[in-house]
C-alpha cells in the first residue's frame, strides 16, 4: 500500500532580475514529477548537486506551497491545505536535516529538544514528555544522563542521534532525511546509516532519503530515483537501478562510485549543467548525452516501463 502519491508536482521559484525587478523568470526547481513511497519503504533520491532533491522532499512535507501537482499522504491530497489545516500531517510527517548542530536550538538541552514536537502536537504532561525523551534517547543509543546537556558538548553524531530522537519522538509515520550523513565524519556515517535502518523496522517508519554517498543510499534504501534538472530520469528497485542501469545519466551516476572492484565502464558527464531557468527543450539531459538524436531535442521523453516498476524517461531506451 502506498503512503504517498505524487503526481504531477510542480515547484517553481520566481527570480527577478534589474534594480527595478521587471524581468521575472521562473525557476523550475521541480518539473512535473510523478513517483510513489510504499509504507515501510526506503525511497532513495540521488542526483547532482543543484537537481532538485532537496526541494522536491521539502515540497512532499509542505516546507514550500505546491505550484501544481498532487501530494496524496495516505489517501488525502495535502498540496492546497492551508497551514492550520496541516497540524495532523505535521504530527504524522517529521524531518532530519543535513547539519546536526544547525538544526538544534543551542539554548536548549537534549531533552528539551526531544520533548518540543511534544509540546505542538500532544497533551502529555511534563513527566510524561520527559519519559519520552528518556526513552528516544535511549533508542537512538544516548542515555538519561546526557538528557541536560546542550548540542555544543556532544560530538557530530551524537548531535544527529538527537534530531533523530526529535523526529521519532511523536512517532511519525514518515521521515524525511535531508542529506542526514553529509556532515558526519565518515567512520560515523554508518553507524548513523544503521540505527535508522534499524529505527524503520521497529517503529514502521517510511523515509525519504537523500545523500551524496550513492554506496550509503544503495545500502539503505529499498527502491532508487534519480533526478537531474527538477526531473525524474529513472526510477525502480534498488538492485535493478544499481546493477542495470539504463538512462545515460544514471550509467554515469553510478560509474563515479569509487571501487577497486568495478569492472564498469567509467561514464564522464560532459559540460555543465543547464539553468533551471532555462532548460533545454524535449530531454533536459540531451544537451550532455552522447546518444542524444533529433527526437530528444523535439520531445520529453515518456516512461517507459521496463518492468518490476523500473521506469525510465529516455527515447533511447
Amino acid at each position: 500500500m502506498n503512503l504517498i502519491e505524487v503526481k504531477n508536482l510542480k515547484k517553481y521559484f520566481v527570480e527577478k532580475d534589474g534594480l527595478i525587478k521587471k524581468n521575472i523568470k521562473e525557476v523550475k526547481a521541480v518539473d512535473d514529477v510523478s513517483f510513489y513511497i510504499k509504507k515501510g519503504e526506503t525511497l532513495g533520491l540521488v542526483g547532482e548537486s543543484g537537481c532538485g532533491k532537496s526541494t522536491l522532499g521539502r515540497t512532499l512535507i509542505r516546507l514550500y506551497d505546491v505550484t501544481d501537482g498532487e501530494i496524496i499522504f495516505d489517501g488525502v491530497d495535502i498540496s492546497k491545505n492551508k497551514e492550520k489545516d496541516l497540524k495532523q500531517f505535521r504530527k504524522r510527517v517529521q524531518t532530519i536535516f543535513q547539519d546536526p548542530y544547525a538544526s538544534l536550538n543551542p539554548n536548549m538541552t537534549a531533552r528539551d529538544i526531544i520533548k518540543e514536537p511534544l509540546d505542538i502536537h500532544t497533551k502529555l504532561s511534563n513527566a510524561q514528555k520527559n519519559e519520552v525523551a528518556y526513552e528516544m534517547l535511549e533508542k537512538v543509543g544516548l542515555s538519561r544522563e546526557h538528557a541536560d546537556r546542550y548540542p555544543h558538548e556532544f560530538s557530530g553524531g551524537q548531535r544527529q542521534r538527537i534530531g533523530i530522537a526529535r523526529a521519532l519522538s511523536v512517532k511519525p509515520d514518515f521521515i524525511f532525511c535531508d542529506e542526514p550523513i553529509s556532515a558526519l565524519d565518515v567512520s560515523i556515517q554508518a553507524q548513523v546509516i544503521n540505527l535508522l535502518d534499524d529505527l524503520k523496522d521497529e517503529f514502521k517508519i517510511t523515509y525519504l532519503f537523500i545523500a551524496h554517498d550513492l554506496s550509503m543510499v544503495r545500502y539503505i534504501s529499498d527502491r532508487v530515483c534519480v533526478m537531474y534538472l527538477g526531473s525524474i530520469v529513472e526510477i525502480g528497485n534498488s538492485s535493478d537501478i544499481y546493477e542495470n542501469p539504463r538512462h545515460p545519466y544514471t550509467k554515469a551516476l553510478l560509474s563515479s562510485i569509487p571501487s577497486i572492484y568495478s569492472s564498469v565502464k567509467e561514464e564522464i558527464l560532459e559540460g555543465d549543467v543547464p539553468s533551471p531557468i532555462n532548460p533545454p527543450s524535449g530531454c533536459k539531459f540531451r544537451t550532455r548525452c552522447k546518444y542524444a538524436e533529433k527526437i530528444c531535442e523535439e520531445q520529453a521523453p515518456k516512461a517507459k516501463d521496463l518492468g518490476d516498476n523500473h521506469l525510465v524517461y529516455c527515447h533511447m531506451v
